[in-house]
C-alpha cells in the first residue's frame, strides 16, 4: 500500500498593519515633514554661512549631545521591552520598563536645561547668529515633543499599573510607543546636524 504524503497548505499571508492608531501615524508623518523642511532650511543656511556655523558648533557641548542621544536610544529600548512584555502577557514588567523610559525622558530634559543654562550664562541666545537661531528653535521644539512624550508614557505607566494592558488590545500602548520612537529618531537627526556636521 502506497503511503500518501500530505502536502502542507501554503501558509496564509500575515496581514501587515501599522502599530497603534492610524491618526497618530498621520500626525507623525506631518511632524517628520515639518522637521524635514527645517533640516533643509538649516543645510541651505549653513552652506551660505559656513564659517559662522562651524565656529558656533564648536561652542556646543558635544558630551551633552552624546549623553542625550544615549538616553533617548535607551528609552526607546525600554519602550520596546514594555511592548514586548505586554504582548507576551507579562504585566509586571510593562510598568517597570515604562518607568525606566519615563526616568530617561526626565533625564534628557535635565541635561537639556543644563545645556541651555550654560549657553545663556555665556551670553548666547537665539539672537546671537543664524546657527543659534536654528539651534534653539529646533532643540526647543524637540524638547516640547519630549515633554509631551513623557506625559504620554506616564499615562501609559499609570494604566499598566492598574492592569490596563493585562489582556485585550494594545493599540494605546503601540500608539504611545510609536510617538516616542519618532521623538528618538528626530533627536538622532538633530544631533548629527547640530553637533557633528562639519
Amino acid at each position: 500500500m502506497n503511503a500518501i504524503t500530505a502536502v502542507p497548505d501554503q501558509a496564509a499571508p500575515i496581514a501587515q498593519r501599522l502599530p497603534g492608531d492610524r491618526d497618530v501615524w498621520i500626525f507623525i508623518c506631518a511632524e517628520l515633514l515639518m522637521f524635514g523642511a527645517f533640516f533643509i532650511a538649516y543645510i541651505v543656511n549653513r552652506a551660505s554661512e559656513l564659517a559662522v556655523f562651524n565656529d558656533s558648533q564648536r561652542t556646543l557641548d558635544r558630551t551633552c549631545g552624546v549623553i542625550n542621544t544615549l538616553i533617548l536610544i535607551s528609552s526607546s529600548w525600554a519602550v520596546v521591552q514594555a511592548l514586548a512584555a505586554a504582548r507576551s502577557r507579562r504585566p509586571q514588567l510593562i510598568s517597570t520598563y515604562l518607568g525606566v523610559a519615563i526616568a530617561l525622558g526626565v533625564a534628557f530634559m535635565l541635561v537639556k536645561v543644563f545645556e541651555y543654562t550654560a549657553k545663556f550664562e555665556a551670553g548666547l541666545s537665539m539672537l546671537t547668529n543664524t546657527f543659534y537661531m536654528f539651534y534653539f528653535c529646533l532643540t526647543m521644539i524637540h524638547l516640547m515633543h519630549v515633554v509631551a512624550g513623557t506625559v504620554i508614557l506616564t499615562v501609559m505607566w499609570n494604566k499598566a499599573r492598574a492592569g490596563g494592558y493585562d489582556s485585550g488590545p494594545l493599540q494605546g500602548l503601540e500608539t504611545g510607543a510609536s510617538y516616542w520612537h519618532m521623538v528618538d529618531l528626530l533627536w538622532i537627526f538633530l544631533f548629527a546636524l547640530l553637533y557633528l556636521l562639519r
